[in-house]
């Protein structure tokens, strides 16, 4: 879906405090680059490195040059500035539009808004704004939920019994992010969000019981709009012929968006308690973050053991002398 400039417009008003000078045309305009810049030599007459398809920005610098030209040179050059398809156009600090920058934006359709922040916060606010309308996103079918400030993005058949177990999750405490459908963006090169879609937010599904309200029953505590994935737990019905981890020595990587995740598969069977396994899961992923790998460790006390067996074997060797 394009970002558009009224979608911009929509996130920033607030923020930014907007207020649209000139009319309110334009909004239909597609934004193709993330990123913002000032004009810089463009209002000199240099336009040869200008990159019109970013937003641009005028702060105090660039409209006290353009109030220090004359008329007809002011008009030639901002007559030259809006010949290109500049997508929209910032004013910071509140200051007042020269003359005839209004007339020549309208005539291009390209909107003017005008906010009362210094350059730098308006630059600060709009950036990451910027990266998340820009960010690749996709679309899966599961549950996510915060455990312990852990996101753990449950996927699995349709059925399984994801939505049941963040369903006991939140009673235990913790939190739901997303139910059924999680929409993913990535953030940066290796960072992976989750949230839910608008309409369906705060809502889970139960089969036999039929749509509920989390944060009604459960109170605000129990659901937030956003969370880092940092684990995928796939579910799966249990199989006498299911390869299961059993040391955690050889651990499963998935990839969403070009950011690789640990994954753990955990095979469903009658009497296994699926909530306290993934609040382990949450628990041991933290451990695994402050440096601690528990199957590592293991491991290396087995090894340990083992060179000592050996030792003793080659001692109780050499002391045979039979």
């Amino acid at each position: 879906m394009p970002v558009t400039v009224g979608k911009l417009i929509e996130r920033l008003k607030g923020p930014l405090q907007l207020e649209q000078l000139g009319g309110t045309h334009g909004h239909e305009r597609e934004i193709e680059n993330p990123d913002v810049s000032s004009p810089g030599l463009a209002l000199a007459g240099y336009v040869g490195r200008f990159t019109a398809q970013r937003v641009q920005v005028l702060g105090e610098t660039e409209i006290t040059y353009l109030s220090t030209l004359s008329e007809a040179e002011r008009g030639r050059i901002l007559a030259q500035f809006f010949s290109f398809p500049i997508p929209c156009l910032f004013i910071t600090k509140g200051l007042e539009a020269v003359t005839p920058l209004l007339d020549l934006a309208a005539a291009a359709r390209v909107p003017v808004l005008r906010s009362p922040l210094k350059t730098a916060e308006v630059y600060r606010r709009i950036k990451p704004v910027m990266e998340e309308l820009f960010a690749p996103s996709s679309t899966m079918h599961g549950s996510l939920a915060d455990v312990f400030g852990v996101g753990l993005l449950f996927t699995g058949a349709s059925g399984i019994g994801k939505s049941e177990c963040v369903l006991d999750l939140v009673e235990r405490g913790h939190r739901l992010v997303a139910d059924d459908l999680v929409i993913c963006f990535r953030r940066g090169n290796d960072l992976l969000i989750g949230r839910g879609h608008e309409l369906q937010r705060h809502f889970m599904e139960i089969r036999g019981v039929g749509l509920i309200d989390v944060r009604s029953i459960f109170g605000i505590r129990a659901v937030r709009q956003q969370k880092r994935i940092e684990v995928v737990v796939q579910l799966e019905e249990w199989s006498e012929r299911a390869p299961v981890e059993r040391t955690g020595l050889d651990p499963q990587i998935t990839t969403i968006l070009g950011v690789e995740l640990p994954k753990i598969t955990v095979y469903l069977n009658p009497g296994k308690n699926i909530t306290v396994i993934s609040e382990v899961i949450a628990m041991n992923h933290l451990l695994r973050y402050y440096g601690e790998n528990p199957a590592e460790a293991f491991n290396q006390r087995l090894m340990g053991r083992m060179r000592d067996a050996t030792r003793d074997a080659r001692q109780y060797l050499v002391q045979d002398d039979e």
